[in-house]
């Protein structure tokens, strides 16, 4: 009988108490991990911890390394393998940084404690049958949660909807094969449209965003299906493992992601998010929408508890001069899209634009990037004695005798912290805590899974991609009211860049863009392909004394159009299996 290790079960008790109606008795009956598969299908409390395991596993973004760095938002300042992916030289025996991203097994392995949930749960005795609906609700969107990050990630893959045991099924193991693009996405929304039946609409706080609902698996079904009704899948694909090779189908994808989006918006629980007038402080706005718990905008988040570790975002990501550790920073390629407040682009090659580079731009690119001259927050002590107020110094500066010249404290010639420095001249500000002293303390910020403005702009996407661009346009500017933006006023290819404008600075830092990019298929062969870029600044501490600002090249980047939309199986699983087929092209 196999044995079920549970350390992660137990900490997911911990975490979702609040929710859970488990047996008070049953911690007591033998230690953690040496419980039998089938003591928990006998005990409604070790189901429920099984569940709320589920729930632990799912990746939140906030790693030391984060997606962003795998396009074309940052780049992440040590590397660790995530140049192979930029570069485009990923391969199926070594996809780079990426494989904490894809996680072909650790999907697999969650997939299978799904199936093996659903093939259980009718046998176990629940004293509240509602208990039971909610969990396989909580379980179907969990099926199609794991299922969705691997279809993302490598087109069709081969979908098990049932348990193996170990001993008498290796030759049908061995024997499985890719699913199409299309059966996959079928089923994703086929669990999609199954969680929602079983979810409740919501929970009482404290776990009321941290918990499955309807809203959720409706947020689930209009991302797949918007990210399968992309020009990538459609009259590219190369084979149907790689997407849809007829025609037609389309338009039924975008209507069906328009539908989900709609349901989400008619629940009635959800809205964007602000606190104040969008003329006052737009960017504050868009701050809080990732500092304040349980804001209507939240739909799913991953909670974290500072009891608990917390999350260390702050600290992989705040300013060497912090004694923070300055990881993903945002690229000039990225900096440099950021639209005026009036909505006209930025361009270097404007005079005075390139004079003052970081005034006047769209509120969110105050609330999402610490820039040169930016002001922040209280230094350490062994900073606060040269930098009283907080103001982030990423240049070289003229001293005030005028003669030598004074590098910033957030560089990577800091005399606070010299390894750690940005390559780009920019930090992340996104998401941080400005009250909160990362050298020493974590955070409980949330990571947010689904957000109502993403459904907004799926909402958005969908209708402009089908021709209905007014009401598209009208949901549209809903996003850019809330920003402090001029509202849109265009048709055509003209909307369709506006759309996509929106999905890159609304959603920045949010793991959209490396997906965003590809499905629109003409995008990622641009953007990835160009070189990352920062920004070298010359200053001076003398008042009046100008400051000069320079675009430079930090890293070499490229985008193979062939092999780099879809990540390959990987070998090893193909030596295992050789009914596996490799991707096109690998």
């Amino acid at each position: 009988m196999k044995k079920v290790t549970i350390k992660y079960i137990a900490a997911a008790v911990l975490l979702f108490t609040a929710a859970t109606s488990c047996n008070k008795d049953f911690l007591e009956k033998k230690p953690l991990n040496e419980y039998e598969e089938s003591d928990v299908w006998k005990d409604a409390g070790l189901v429920q911890a099984f569940v709320n395991d589920l729930y632990v596993q799912m990746r939140p973004g906030f790693n030391e390394v984060m997606l962003s760095s795998m396009s074309d938002e940052s780049r992440f300042i040590h590397d660790y393998n995530t140049s192979r992916v930029v570069q485009g030289n990923a391969s199926a025996d070594d996809i780079g940084r990426l494989d904490e991203f894809a996680r072909w097994d650790a999907h697999y392995k969650e997939i299978r404690n799904c199936n093996m949930f659903l093939e259980k749960v009718d046998a176990v005795p629940f004293t509240d049958e509602s208990q039971r609906t909610r969990m396989k609700g909580e379980v179907h969107f969990m099926r199609a949660w794991y299922y969705h990050m691997l279809v993302r990630f490598y087109g069709g893959v081969p979908l098990i909807t049932k348990t193996f045991s170990i001993k008498g099924n290796e030759q049908e193991i061995l024997n499985i094969k890719r699913a199409t693009f299309k059966a996959c996405i079928d089923f994703i929304t086929a669990e999609c449209d199954s969680a929602a039946q079983q979810l409740p609409l919501k929970y009482e706080a404290p776990a009321s965003k941290g918990r499955l609902t309807k809203a959720a698996a409706f947020a689930l079904k209009s991302r797949i299906l918007l990210f399968a009704g992309s020009d990538l899948f459609n009259g590219h694909a190369p084979n149907e493992l790689m997407g849809y090779t007829g025609t037609g189908q389309q338009t039924a994808l975008l209507k069906a992601a328009k539908d989900a989006a709609d349901s989400v918006m008619n629940l009635n629980g959800q809205h964007l998010y602000s606190l104040y007038a969008p003329t006052d402080s737009a960017a504050e706005n868009y701050s809080r929408v990732f500092l304040d718990k349980d804001n209507p905008e939240l739909i799913f988040v991953k909670q974290y508890d500072k009891a608990l570790l917390g999350t260390s975002h702050d600290l992989y990501n705040g300013p060497n001069g912090y004694h923070n550790w300055g990881g993903n920073v945002p690229i000039e390629n990225f900096v440099s899209g950021y639209q005026m407040r009036d909505g006209s682009n930025f361009s270097w090659a404007n005079a005075e634009q390139a004079k003052a580079p970081y005034k006047g731009r769209d509120p969110r690119f105050y609330a999402t990037i610490l820039y040169d001259g930016a002001k922040w927050k209280p230094r350490p002590a062994d900073g606060a004695k040269i930098d009283p107020i907080g103001i982030i110094q990423t240049g070289k500066y003229e001293a005030i005798n005028g003669k030598d010249s004074v590098w910033g404290l957030d560089t990577r010639n800091s005399t606070i912290e010299n390894w750690n420095g940005t390559f780009s001249g920019y930090y992340l500000r996104k998401f941080m805590d400005k009250n909160l002293d990362a050298q020493f303390f974590r955070g409980d910020q949330n990571w947010i899974f689904f957000r109502y403005a993403e459904i907004l702009l799926n909402y958005a996407e969908a209708c402009i991609w089908l021709g209905q661009e007014a009401e598209g346009q009208r949901v549209l500017n809903q996003i850019r009211a809330r920003a402090g933006m001029p509202l849109i006023n265009a048709t055509g290819d003209a909307l369709k860049a506006a759309l996509k404008y929106e999905r890159r600075y609304e959603l920045a830092f949010e793991e959209h863009r490396f997906f965003d990019a590809r499905r629109w298929y003409d995008v990622a062969p641009v953007a990835f392909n160009e070189d990352a870029k920062g920004i070298e600044v010359l200053g001076s501490q003398i008042a009046g004394h100008p400051f000069t600002y320079r675009v430079i090249d930090i890293q070499a980047r490229a985008f193979n159009r062939q092999k780099n939309y879809l990540l390959p199986i990987p070998a090893s699983e193909i030596r295992k299996n050789a009914n596996l087929l490799q991707q096109q092209d690998y």
